[in-house]
């Protein structure tokens, strides 16, 4: 027996906190009945219904995708690109990204059909690590590395604090090969700081999710993650957001 608001958030319905308010306001039926208690626990054998719709169950699956470049971090995309759901055509699970990798940039997604675990490693204060590989044109001295570590201004507000390491570059032709690692998933943020301290980024990898590297992945390939993987997840994640 499971939280009604845990089932709805698992099948990717709504975050459990919305699961929760679609509950008080009485759009969500157990065996035809409205439920409005919060922590009615609910077996796989009952029928769920939101807002009129009944929920499929599905086991929850969890999945690592070496995302390459030029695929959309979507389920699907209305002009026909590839979306990073294509590479898992065999999967009867409907899984979606958590959080998302620009279209140009590579690396490290996961993917689940879990709502809940999705929205717990999204969490503003999840401060979980996720560590870019950038190729940038431009000079990057140790001021502007200072600037980075201590947080740019971007139109959205001041970023936290990052670490930077210089792993190489040509000063004639003012290009370095940088490991920055960050734990915010603001839109286009590694490449909109670089921007804030007069660097263009031409090519970016994410390497790290966590305690997850890519291992022997290559583009477009993916693995399951084990139960351990999963646990471990969730646990990083909810000993942040206390």
């Amino acid at each position: 027996m499971e939280r009604l608001q845990k089932v709805i958030a698992q099948a990717g319905i709504a975050s459990r906190r919305k699961a929760e308010e679609l509950i008080q306001q009485g759009k969500v039926k157990v065996n035809g009945k409205v439920v409005t208690e919060l922590g009615t626990k609910v077996s796989r054998h009952d029928r769920i219904e939101v807002e009129g719709i009944q929920i499929e169950k599905e086991e929850p699956v969890y999945f690592m995708l070496y995302k390459p470049t030029g695929v959309i971090s979507s389920v699907k995309d209305e002009k026909g690109r590839k979306a990073v759901t294509d590479f898992f055509a065999q999967i009867k699970q409907r899984i979606f990204p958590v959080g998302r990798l620009d279209y140009d940039t590579s690396g490290l997604l996961l993917m689940t059909n879990d709502g809940e675990f999705a929205n717990l490693l999204m969490h503003p204060k999840n401060e979980i690590e996720k560590v870019y590989i950038a190729k940038i044109k431009g000079s990057l001295d140790a001021a502007k590395i200072r600037m980075l570590e201590r947080g740019v201004m971007l139109e959205d507000g001041k970023t936290a604090p990052a670490k930077v390491k210089l792993l190489g570059g040509d000063r004639r032709k003012e290009t370095a090969l940088v490991e920055i690692t960050i734990h915010e998933g603001r839109n286009r943020q590694v490449r909109r700081m670089f921007e804030a301290v007069g660097c263009k980024v031409t090519k970016l990898k994410r390497e790290r999710y966590a305690f997850l590297g890519l291992g022997s992945l290559r583009p477009g390939d993916a693995r399951a993650l084990s139960p351990h993987e999963v646990k471990q997840l969730r646990a990083l994640a909810a000993a942040q957001t206390k």
